[in-house]
């Protein structure tokens, strides 16, 4: 019995819809875990002194970088790096300077874990339930190099280049702040508790603390609201890029901006970039057009066959 063009498309493009319908669900808008963990880092109290970037590189066994910042501070490299998972930049802000810790800002929802095809990034506590049916987890974005292919797309889908590739070693790995991910343990009770970050161990103005991201976005509102001369009126992370777990306060009449960071909106990459991937498959365009090319060039070699069959004389 022969098929119809349109026969063939018409079942294709049901088979083609069975099969790739459940890969392409939409990705919704994703909240804060319960017990999300972060830092909040206040760019008023620190004074620069980089013991935070020795300490890191100490808890996560980094080698010393050259410096720029001399022999007082040997530690220091000016950027984030495959050997250095969190640095203090100094800009010029608000008319002075100030002081800007960087690392990892373990996303709400991060872009990375999204651009991630094999899953070496993840969020922890994605997708866990206890027994009683609530998330779990502390929501840090962790690194499972086991896992890695070296694509690098991590760094491309990054808003803040967080993620650093060992270009120098033969086997290379994805370097990022994990929140001293190796320190962590259960305390009081809380089996999801985590042990202090060794840089928030180490500061000695209070300038980046830890805990639970709903606790560190209440102490960043409060001392907006004790000193709101002291503080721009802004809290970094708190929706920024659908928000994220390392929160910033920065000084009166100083831009995000200025200290660095890009403008985006409170729609996270992740979802955005997974929309338009998947809007083709979604709306069945996508095999709509495969199906439809592949009949096409089907019909169009039976054609050239039979026209070679009915005219041999050509072929010689």
């Amino acid at each position: 019995m022969l098929v119809s063009r349109r026969s063939f498309v018409k079942g294709a493009v049901a088979a083609g819809a069975a099969t790739l319908a459940p890969r392409a669900e939409a990705h919704e808008a994703v909240e804060p875990l319960p017990d999300a963990v972060g830092m909040l880092y206040d760019s008023t109290r620190c004074v620069g002194c980089r013991a935070c970037v020795a300490a890191c590189k100490e808890a996560n066994h980094l080698p010393a970088d050259p410096s720029e910042f001399g022999p007082d501070h040997p530690e220091g490299p000016a950027d984030l790096s495959a050997t250095a998972k969190t640095v203090v930049q100094t800009r010029a802000a608000g008319g002075s300077e100030a002081f800007v810790k960087r690392q990892c800002m373990h996303c709400v929802d991060p872009a990375c874990v999204s651009a991630c095809m094999l899953g070496a990034l993840h969020k922890e506590g994605r997708g866990k339930r206890d027994t009683g049916g609530e998330v779990q987890g502390t929501g840090v974005v962790l690194y499972d190099p086991s896992l890695c292919v070296g694509c690098r797309y991590c760094q491309i889908a990054c808003a803040y280049v967080a993620p650093r590739f060992e270009w120098r070693k033969a086997f290379p790995r994805i370097v990022k702040c994990e929140l001293c991910h190796g320190r962590r343990g259960p305390s009081k009770g809380d089996a999801y508790a985590v042990a202090n970050p060794a840089c928030c161990e180490v500061c000695p103005a209070g300038a980046v603390i830890f805990g639970y991201r709903s606790a560190l976005l209440a102490e960043a509102r409060r001392r907006q609201a004790e000193e709101p001369a002291r503080y721009a009126p802004k809290i970094f992370g708190e929706v920024d890029g659908g928000g994220t777990q390392v929160l910033y306060l920065a000084g009166a009449g100083v831009s995000f901006k200025e200290l660095g960071f890009p403008d985006l909106p409170r729609e996270s990459y992740a979802r955005l970039s997974e929309r338009v991937s998947h809007a083709p498959y979604l709306e069945g365009l996508t095999p709509v057009a495969l199906y439809a090319a592949a009949a096409f060039v089907i019909r169009r070699q039976r054609a050239a066959g039979s026209h070679r069959e009915e005219n041999p004389e050509e072929e010689r």
